[in-house]
């Protein structure tokens, strides 16, 4: 395909090919972590894949998955009888967020641009000219992965209004026009729910009568300003490598089109806000790969992130109490209620067509220990003693109550066990004594006292509220216990920390050999009989991500024995794995090698080669744990970041063709830049 990078923050596409419809709705993304509006053209529909999926609003069709509901469609507009496409560009401005494309048709040519506004989260706007009249109207007919998933209560050119089945739902989307000449227009398009207000019809006619009043240069102008304040926190200069630069302002402007400013009511869905692939469900990655982009870079859209997990406790407590555990167990698939709503037959057999019986829902129980990592972390870096007295102290404190609840004490071998768990690697189902899992389990509960400890030191009004409601302070001489005594997988005599129990006795082979026993192209390896599952294949960064976590933990002998061990043997079928696998490399002084892993993860949405099926099942779309995972490899990685109670320091570990990287973080209610070469490091207030 002709691509080009136009300039340092344009990226163009120069030709239209059909087959490349799905991928370019994913690059041309806009958004703004209310909605997000995927960069199909104007006169795209329900086959082409066009959607305008909204953050927080989910429905069920009976009998099928609960997905987010795709909203009608304001941008839509179409020129009759204007025959093949003889000509295309397409150009995404990173910097202003803003998609623009002309295309020759055999008898007309049209011209766009559109933005999500930033500045008003309700808004879209569209400028469209063309050789011929064109009719703009809001399209109903949207894409859906499981079924229609709404009524239609009324509808015009300029306002459709539709109802959810599952939970009745309003949808109001309104437009106003403001013409140029005969054959061009402005055009406001506003959406509202009734999720947002109590007459989300009269709030989105306002709106976009608003917008329109405004005029299309000033609230383009308003939405620019907001572009320009997440540019200045979050922006990342490579000098060196044009290629790397663009690739990681991509991977950062793709997190801030997900990332919901407006409410601590919403996270950021595995698949962005680009479709309805896994549900668009919040998951581990939001906390591991996401959250510490934000603490330090948009420190109250980290906050937001944690606060969508206290809101939704309730349903980590509902799902512990199912599976017969006290305390709170993180749901591996939430939705806005903190439910699980992952089915038990997540994967179809490609060879018997059944479903095939997972136990992601039932046995991820790292996800709770990811959450309170994400807690402790943007305390630690912001000073933000508040978070805990608005819901994440009892978070914690559940969490740690369900991990005691759940765990195994061996009487024979004086320690706790973690029994029947699924890790990071999900080829390897139902194993024992994950390494990953134990030691994220560990520092849930030493996090959990301290939390409790901070508050009846600064708070003690609020922690002994806290604690007559749930008596926490009566089990925590239980989690000291279990931290202690927890058991955690060793360096064996070459260095190597098995992955779980017997993983070493299981057959030693490679990625590369398992790809010539594939009898279909897209069979899952993992589940109860999958070609990995009696390997020591993996699908990502398991023991690798624990090490990159816990570096004070081992030497770096341990670090490199295990890099190199686990390395060649897993097959990164999960974009999450890559920048594990950089960051490491990096610290370890393998720049070179972390580059490989950093540019995989960086350019996974521009390139598209990452999975796109489980099974049969379609898995596309936007990737932000990758792209919050590009910056944390450029800057935990390439620029040995670490922040301690000492203060900022930083340790250069550059690509050998890269001659400098500056990037500003917030730390503590401060602004810093941290400028860093091959040979000197500067760190200084901004």
């Amino acid at each position: 395909m002709n691509t080009k990078y136009a300039s340092e923050w344009i990226y163009c596409v120069s030709e239209f090919l059909p087959d490349d419809l799905a991928l370019n709705g994913n690059r041309f993304m806009l958004g703004n972590g209310y909605m997000g509006v995927r960069g199909t053209l104007e006169e795209h529909g329900e086959n082409e894949l066009a959607g305008v999926m909204l953050n927080g609003g989910y429905d069920q069709v009976p009998g099928r998955w609960r997905e987010p509901v795709n909203a009608p469609n304001g941008l839509f507009t179409v020129v009759d009888g204007a025959g093949e496409i003889v000509r295309h560009e397409q150009r995404l401005d990173l910097r202003r967020g803003r998609m623009a494309r002309e295309t020759e048709y055999e008898n007309v040519t049209v011209e766009s641009e559109r933005f999500v506004s930033m500045a008003n989260v309700h808004l879209m706007g569209l400028k469209y000219s063309s050789t011929r009249s064109a009719k703009t109207s809001i399209d109903s007919k949207v894409w859906n992965i499981n079924g229609s998933h709404f009524h239609i209560l009324e509808t015009s050119l300029d306002e459709v209004v539709v109802k959810t089945q599952e939970q009745g739902i309003i949808i109001a989307v309104c437009s106003e026009i403001e013409p140029i000449d005969e054959t061009s227009f402005y055009k406001y398009i506003s959406i509202y729910t009734s999720l947002d207000c109590d007459d989300p019809v009269a709030a989105a006619r306002e709106n976009s009568r608003a917008a329109k009043e405004a005029g299309w240069e000033k609230v383009g102008a308003e939405h620019d300003a907001v572009w320009e304040k997440i540019w200045a926190r979050c922006d990342v200069k490579i000098e060196g490598d044009d290629e790397a630069q663009f690739a990681l302002r991509y991977s950062l402007y793709q997190l801030q089109l997900t990332a919901p400013r407006h409410s601590d009511r919403l996270s950021i869905p595995a698949r962005g806000l680009s479709g309805q692939v896994y549900k668009g469900a919040v998951f581990w990655d939001t906390e591991m790969f996401m959250t510490p982009f934000f603490a330090l870079t948009d420190p109250a859209v980290a906050r937001n992130l944690i606060l969508y997990r206290c809101h939704t406790l309730d349903g980590a407590r509902r799902k512990a109490t199912e599976y017969g555990f006290r305390g709170a167990f993180y749901a591996w698939e939430s939705q806005e209620t903190g439910d699980d709503f992952c089915t038990h037959f997540n994967v179809t057999d490609l060879f018997t067509d059944r479903p095939m019986r997972t136990y992601f829902r039932d046995k991820q129980i790292h996800v709770g220990a990811d959450v309170v990592y994400a807690i402790w972390t943007y305390y630690e870096q912001t000073g933000d003693f508040s978070v805990f007295t608005d819901g994440a102290a009892e978070a914690v404190a559940e969490c740690a109550r369900f991990f005691h609840s759940y765990a195994y004490y061996k009487e024979d071998k004086v320690r706790y066990e973690l029994l029947d768990v699924v890790g990071p690697d999900e080829y390897h189902e139902r194993v024992h004594n994950n390494a990953f899992t134990n030691r994220m389990v560990k520092f849930a509960l030493e996090t959990a006292v301290q939390v409790l400890e901070l508050l009846r030191e600064r708070d003690p009004e609020f922690f002994h509220t806290l604690d007559r409601q749930f008596g926490f302070s009566e089990e925590v001489g239980s989690w000291k216990k279990m931290a202690a005594e927890l058991y955690i997988p060793s360096p064996n005599e070459k260095g190597i920390i098995e992955q779980f129990d017997g993983y070493l006795k299981l057959e030693d082979t490679t990625p590369e050999e398992l790809k010539t026993r594939v009898i279909k192209p897209t069979e899952y390896w993992g589940g109860g009989h999958g070609l990995a599952t009696t390997t020591q294949v993996l699908k990502q960064a398991d023991v690798v991500l624990m090490l990159n976590l816990f570096r004070s933990d081992y030497s770096a002998e341990v670090i490199k024995a295990n890099w190199e061990y686990y390395e060649p043997r897993t097959e990164h079928g999960s974009s999450l794995s890559a920048c594990a696998y950089a960051m490491v490399a990096a610290n370890l002084g393998k720049p070179d090698w972390a580059y490989t892993y950093f540019m995989k993860t960086a350019t996974v949405d521009l390139t598209g080669k990452s999975k796109l099926y489980l099974g049969p099942l379609y898995i596309g779309g936007t990737h932000p744990a990758a792209n919050g995972g590009a910056w944390l490899s450029a800057v935990f990685g390439f620029a040995g970041l670490q922040i301690n109670a000492a203060g900022i320091t930083a340790t250069p570990n550059l690509p050998s063709h890269w001659k400098s990287l500056k990037f500003g973080i917030e730390w503590q209610g401060k602004a810093y830049q941290i400028h860093v070469k091959p040979d000197t490091v500067r760190v200084y207030e901004a």
